[in-house]
């Protein structure tokens, strides 16, 4: 805004009287000076005045209509004047002189009844009407910085109340919050929401806060229609419309008699409906006590603009706790639903059980065992049916005189003794021939009746329940088994007699078959006792001096479980073999370093019997590869070896290791189980130059690793470059701990976008060491390195954080971030923990995060590994399955485990392109079913053309990523990138 000129003197002629000019002057500099537009208009009024200019009249129009100066010179036909010379397009009429003027509206005029005016009060009008434009400037100007202000706090209340309704806090800290939030905008130290519920005539208050009648209303309880009969909340219901002002104004503007009040009088009261659809569902009120303290037609628009938002934040807080009691129901339903289904499960289990049972009394026949542990081994058997904490089984002797007790456990103590034929509860069941079920009543009546008799010293302790079976043989009843109970918490019941008498059959079946086989031993038995008797001592002595030595031998020698030679046997034998070399250079032998692959994975994930059986049967087809001569010695854990001595090396030693690898392509057997298992193979053949065994050992080592190293189930020949190649591997695990300490590892950023519109939903981070010489490596290039030298797990620690800190700004608006985390870190128990320990101390959301794991992670120690992903799935971390459909693709993975996102292999993807390849869209259309089925996202890795996203999207798969959409880059890339 320019600088107004202080005015020169108004009087032009010499002739003009020296006081005239001067007043003239002095209003000019009051106009000059003046703050307001009526201080500028009255000094202009006097200053016409002096010019000698009768009775002028300023006027200027603000929003309530026209202003003048003086207040009294504007007369009606004024009034009417001015409003037609300033609303009109015309020219004005005479008398009439423009001030001001805001575009085509003309603002400030002038009203003098003459059409020319003396040259001082021109010049004073025309000073007059540059100081009143900017001082109308000003005023408009401030009333727009006052309406903006306005209008952003109104904003920062809309989103705060947005951000209540989304908040996990309960009803009553959100309506709280919202009372806070009104209270911002106006005075709300009185405020109330009430809703209406229509169809049951009633309104809940279910926020009141008030400094006169706080106790009115409980918002836990409706409020009946006809009791708020005369009160504004239910009139502004009735009539849905908004009022303000002083009670008894409001209370006439809403036809209401005030005779029977409804709470305390306010001094001011402000309420509006919450409209949805036109229909009233609520009101939203404040009220003052105090006078002066009131609300205005601002208040007014505001409010009205707030409970449209106020409502939807309660209907959505509403909707949230209706779905948490749904949620709530069904949850109760699905455990009651999986609690049938257990029931049903226990009942085949049982059946299933009973079977078993039944075949292994079976096979006990046929056993070598003694008759106690025969015995011993069928309580056993019947105890894991019913409770058999007291049992014994009683036959009948060979002359059906005696009873005979070959086994008895009892808690009391007591032991069965073998007696005459009397007319106790065994012989009862004997004698009737089928089960007996008895309970203390049961007992009483036999004995009243005199069907048994009690036995005299037989039992100190009272039966509660007794439950027998006989034993049916061929040629009638043999014995019987029996239960019996004393303490009155354990009762047998019609199951349990049935589950015993299927059991009897058997068991009489096995005694007979175990009499006749007991009776053939003890004849075949006498024939050779004499003949035994007379060599027994001297075969003793012989075998026991024979099988000690044989046994030192073998155990300093062989592996006890392959019962391969060892180590110490092989050492033995290179030993020899080079001394033989060193004397004969003609002389070749090789070396045969083995490792079954993955066998790590079957120890663990499926146990160590496996893992034995699994070694076993490898060193079984090792020694079908070999001939005669060739030795194979196990020398620890899964790591085999084979000495040649035989053949032109090394030709002989490829034939072997080719045969090898022929012969583990058949599928092991590990129970219901087929496993595949390979071998790695690294082939070392002495030369002049090795001077110990250690080096030839040495050598096939690193042709092992070298085999392992370029994709397992292969054979690898040493060569002096691998040896050069093995010494590498030292000097790159120090310059990884160089390049840790030094920074020199970064994160790059590969985008995961939605496939139908290449809108980018998350990023992969993947690391890239900055090498000082050799330049930007690969992750293949370093980590198999830090993999083999334990380097890994600090590696990837600087690897997170660093993705952390890089990634944050590409998820801020929205999308996540996944990392790659190794199989060691779920070693640690406290993963997790350290984990989001990481993500507070960078700052990243939990909730923008998804870790990467492969199967083989999953099957390592599957209950730790489900602990920790759980943990992490409550802290609103992620988890992603990666190369799904490469390892063992199990649903147990997918179920078990709380996954939220599947990744395809690009192995499946790649092939999309080309004509003939049906399985592997079949493949990814039952991953992207299963993944739809388990609502789980599902990403197609490797997509590198626009054929292969068409082939997805026609699929029905919703993310890729690949090199067809970018690859790996740093994070300042993908921000100076235009968004997709």
């Amino acid at each position: 805004m320019g600088q107004t000129q202080p005015p020169e003197p108004l009087g032009d002629t010499p002739q003009e009287p020296p006081g005239a000019a001067g007043a003239v002057d002095a209003c000019a500099l009051a106009v000059l000076s003046a703050a307001t537009v009526r201080a500028a208009a009255a000094a202009l009024a006097r200053g016409l005045q002096e010019a000698g200019v009768a009775a002028p009249c300023v006027v200027w129009f603000e929003p309530g209509g026209p202003e003048a100066e003086p207040p009294g010179a504007l007369t009606p036909a004024r009034r009417q004047l001015a409003l037609a010379a300033g609303h009109g397009d015309a020219g004005l009429p005479p008398g009439v002189h423009l001030l001001h003027a805001a575009g085509a509206q003309r603002d400030a005029l002038v009203l003098t009844g003459a059409a020319a005016l003396p040259d001082p009060a021109t010049r004073l009008l025309a000073l007059a009407s540059q100081r009143i434009g900017e001082l109308r400037t000003m005023q408009r100007l401030r009333q727009s910085v006052h309406q903006l202000e306005q209008a952003e706090q109104l904003q920062h209340a809309l989103f705060a109340i947005a951000d209540l309704a989304a908040s996990e806090q309960n009803m009553d800290a959100m309506l709280r919050g919202l009372h806070q939030i009104v209270g911002r905008l106006m005075y709300a130290q009185n405020f109330f929401i009430a809703l209406h519920d229509r169809q049951r005539e009633s309104v809940r208050f279910i926020y009141f806060a008030d400094e006169k009648d706080g106790q009115m209303y409980d918002p836990r309880h409706e409020v009946p229609v006809a009791q708020l009969k005369d009160s504004f909340t239910l009139a502004i219901i009735q009539q849905a419309r908004t009022v303000r002002g002083p009670a008894g104004q409001v209370a006439r503007s809403l036809g209401l008699s005030r005779g029977a009040v409804v709470g305390t009088p306010s001094a001011d009261f402000m309420g509006v409906p919450m409209l949805r659809d036109g229909v009233v569902l609520g009101v939203l009120a404040v009220q003052s006590y105090r006078a002066g303290l009131g609300y205005s037609e601002a208040d007014c628009a505001v409010l009205g603009f707030v409970a449209e938002h106020v409502l939807n934040a309660v209907e959505r807080k509403r909707g949230q706790q209706v779905l948490e009691r749904h949620v709530a129901d069904r949850t109760r339903e699905l455990a009651l639903a999986n609690q049938q289904l257990q029931q049903q499960v226990a009942e085949r289990e049982r059946a299933a059980h009973l079977q078993a049972t039944l075949y292994r009394i079976a096979a006990m026949a046929n056993s070598q065992e003694r008759d106690a542990d025969f015995y011993r081994s069928v309580h056993a058997a019947v105890g894991e049916l019913i409770n058999a904490e007291n049992f014994y089984i009683a036959l009948v002797s060979a002359d059906g005189r005696a009873l005979h007790f070959p086994y008895s456990v009892d808690a009391a103590g007591e032991s069965g003794v073998d007696r005459p034929l009397g007319r106790g509860l065994s012989e009862y069941v004997i004698r009737q021939g089928r089960t007996q079920l008895l309970d203390v009543a049961d007992m009483e009546g036999l004995l009243a009746r005199g069907d048994v008799e009690l036995q005299r010293g037989i039992s100190k302790s009272a039966t509660v329940c007794w439950l027998g079976a006989p034993l049916l043989g061929p040629a009638g009843v043999m014995g019987v088994v029996t239960v019996q109970s004393y303490r009155p918490d354990l009762r047998y019941d019609t199951h349990d007699a049935d589950l015993l008498t299927f059991v009897s059959h058997q068991i009489a079946n096995s005694v007979h078959r175990r009499q006749q086989a007991e009776a053939l031993q003890a004849l075949n038995a006498q024939l050779e006792q004499r003949v035994h008797e007379r060599t027994q001592e001297l075969r003793q002595q012989i075998a026991v001096r024979e099988q000690m030595q044989a046994q030192l031998k073998h155990q300093v020698m062989h592996d006890p479980l392959t019962q391969l030679p060892n180590r110490v046997y092989l050492r033995d034998r290179l030993e020899r073999a080079l001394a033989l070399r060193q004397r004969d250079a003609r002389h070749e032998f090789a070396l045969l370093y083995l490792d079954v692959d993955r066998f790590k994975l079957f120890n663990d994930s499926l146990g160590h019997l496996v893992g034995d059986g699994v070694l076993c049967e490898v060193a079984s087809r090792l020694l079908q590869c070999v001939r005669g001569p060739d030795l194979v010695a196990r020398l620890s854990g899964d790591e085999f070896a084979i000495l040649i001595e035989h053949g032109a090396q090394p030709t002989a030693g490829r034939k072997v290791a080719q045969r090898i690898q022929e012969g583990m392509q058949a599928p092991v057997q590990a129970g219901e189980r087929e496993l595949q298992v390979s071998v790695s193979i690294g082939i070392a053949v002495c030369q002049g130059h090795h001077q110990t065994i250690d080096e030839i050992l040495h050598d096939a080592d690193v042709a092992l690793y070298r085999a392992k190293a370029g994709g397992r189930q292969r054979f690898v020949l040493f060569d002096q470059s691998q040896h050069e190649g093995g010494m590498d591997v030292l000097d790159v695990a120090h310059q990884l701990r160089q390049a840790l300490a030094a920074g020199h590892f970064e994160p790059h950023f590969q985008p995961i976008v939605r496939l139908d519109d290449g809108a980018t939903v998350g990023y992969e981070a993947l690391i890239r060491w900055r090498h000082p010489v050799r330049g930007l490596l690969g992750p293949g290039e370093f980590l198999p390195v830090a993999e083999q030298t334990g380097l890994i797990e600090a590696i990837d620690w600087h690897m997170y954080r660093l993705a952390c800190l890089a990634g944050a700004p590409l998820v801020r608006g929205g999308g996540f971030l996944t990392l790659n985390v190794s199989p060691r870190h779920f070693v640690n128990a406290d993963f997790d923990q350290a984990l989001l320990a990481l993500l507070a101390e960078t700052g990243f959301a939990p909730e923008r995060l998804h870790i990467e794991v492969t199967e083989s992670t999953l099957l390592g120690d599957p209950q730790a590994v489900a602990a920790i992903l759980q943990r992490l799935q409550a802290a609103r971390v992620g988890t992603a399955l990666d190369d799904f459909g490469t390892g063992y693709s199990s649903l147990g993975h997918v179920h078990r485990f709380p996954l939220s996102m599947i990744k395809i292999d690009r192995s499946f993807t790649h092939d999309l392109d080309r004509v003939g390849q049906p399985r592997s869209a079949a493949i990814i259309q039952a991953v992207l079913g299963l993944g739809r089925a388990l609502d789980l996202d599902v990403v197609a890795e490797g997509v590198e053309t626009e054929a292969q996203r068409q082939v997805l999207l026609a699929m029905g798969c919703v993310y890729g990523q690949g090199f067809y959409f970018g690859r790996p880059s740093p994070a300042a890339h993908w921000l100076a990138a235009p968004a997709r």
